[in-house]
């Protein structure tokens, strides 16, 4: 096995092959678009910084001794998408793969042709000069880690390693090193903010994007959330510091004041938000263990083995109190009791409750609804200007409980207390 650098102009000129094997070619716009974001930034950083290279990923090779090529085992949708990406800046290049490839996968025809589509279209909105740019970054900017072996089961023994046994970086890794790079000239701040960083544990950061921030972002909208991985990295790549936006602009003037999806500028701020939400999220957990006045609401969450609906809808409870905490600082007991009740009626009102179920109730939606009630909370306490519009929000409760097993009755029993102003 060997393993070498390689600037993509080089990588490209090889005698590569898509093997009988790969997988069809799936790329959307979407990856195409983040792809030419990088080269594009790439050109930037190499106009400022002399010898800058950009590492664009790893291609497993399998020297195809029988047929005198090289067989791609692992790369191959970036590799395909930088051979179009090349010929729209140089339309008269030619390239061993595509000249020796039929590409007769009709699910690789169409994408292929939308992203050549795309890539012109992007190139053409690009200034004069940016295509010799984009050609020499090419050349002497863009380069790939390639690993050729000679044995076609080495090749897919070291791509089952790198792509099912190995451990793929998780999205806050991704987004501390992205913003870190955003603060390559002030390497003082770039230690300071990693040292904060590094006091808060790995599975709190985790916690902290994929439980709060991404759902909570996404209800306030009125969507559905999803699971927050690589691939919504985009959501917290920030403002960049030159950004002519206007609500770049106001980013700016705002920092370092954060609300839960509102924009901030990339690089120190992205740690400064971070540090904020994990110390905020520390007080809300602080207040519910030691109120008085949520002593009630305290006792009702502490049952012995909870049902997993029961957790969902307990989540759900923090994931609210969170956005009514990130908006207006307070802990009005009306206001907390009101978000309660209407987060766990949904598990009163449903014998089996999964995150499906959370998902739409969230978002309040009203099609068929089982719910006792039918609130977009979360874009509620997004638009409400005071915390007394939480406060007076009407949240229904149950009177009945027949036919119910003993946690939801027990529960629903107690938000009635809760709503009428005791408790069980």
């Amino acid at each position: 096995m060997a393993a070498e650098i390689r600037f993509v102009n080089d990588l490209l000129s090889m005698f590569l092959r898509m093997p009988g094997y790969q997988r069809p070619y799936r790329w959307t716009t979407k990856n195409v678009a983040d792809l030419l974001g990088d080269i594009g930034t790439a050109i930037e950083e190499a106009d400022r910084y002399p010898g800058y290279r950009y590492r664009i990923g790893s291609v497993i090779l399998h020297r195809n001794e029988s047929d005198n090529c090289l067989d791609i085992v692992d790369g191959q949708q970036r590799v395909l998408t930088l051979l179009l990406i090349m010929l729209r800046l140089d339309p008269g290049a030619s390239f061993p793969l595509l000249d020796n490839a039929t590409f007769s996968d009709r699910e690789t025809q169409a994408n292929m042709r939308a992203n050549y589509e795309f890539i012109g279209d992007w190139v053409g909105y690009q200034p004069d000069e940016w295509r010799a740019r984009a050609m020499r970054a090419f050349a002497d900017t863009l380069e790939a880690v390639v690993i050729t072996v000679d044995r076609v089961e080495e090749a897919f023994q070291l791509f089952d390693s790198q792509n099912t046994r190995g451990r793929s970086l998780d999205p806050h890794d991704l987004l501390k090193a992205f913003h870190l790079r955003a603060m390559r000239e002030d390497p003082y701040g770039m230690r300071h903010v990693v040292t904060r960083w590094e006091g808060f544990s790995s599975d709190e950061v985790r916690d902290l994007f994929a439980r709060y921030l991404f759902p909570v972002a996404n209800w306030e909208l009125g969507d559905r959330t999803r699971p927050f991985s690589a691939r919504e990295i985009d959501a917290y790549k920030g403002v960049p510091e030159r950004s002519g936006y206007t609500y770049a602009a106001r980013a700016r003037r705002a920092a370092p004041c954060f609300q839960v999806g509102e924009p901030f500028v990339e690089g120190e701020d992205f740690f400064l938000m971070a540090e904020h939400y994990l110390h905020m999220r520390r007080d809300i957990e602080l207040e519910l263990s030691e109120s008085w006045e949520l002593a009630d609401i305290r006792r009702m969450l502490g049952v012995k083995n909870p049902s997993a609906g029961f957790r969902h809808a307990h989540g759900l409870f923090l994931c609210a109190l969170f956005a009514y905490y990130d908006r207006f600082r307070n802990f009005d007991v009306r206001s907390v009791r009101k978000l309660f009740c209407w987060a766990m009626m949904v598990r009163v009102d449903m014998q089996s409750l999964g995150f499906d179920t959370i998902n739409k109730y969230a978002i309040g939606d009203r099609a068929n609804s089982p719910y006792t009630n039918a609130i977009p909370m979360f874009r509620r306490i997004a638009r409400a200007r005071s915390h007394h519009e939480i406060a007076d929000t009407i949240v229904r409760v149950r009177d009945s409980f027949d036919g119910m097993n003993g946690e939801r009755r027990e529960l629903g029993e107690g938000l009635l207390a809760l709503s009428k102003g005791g408790a069980r």
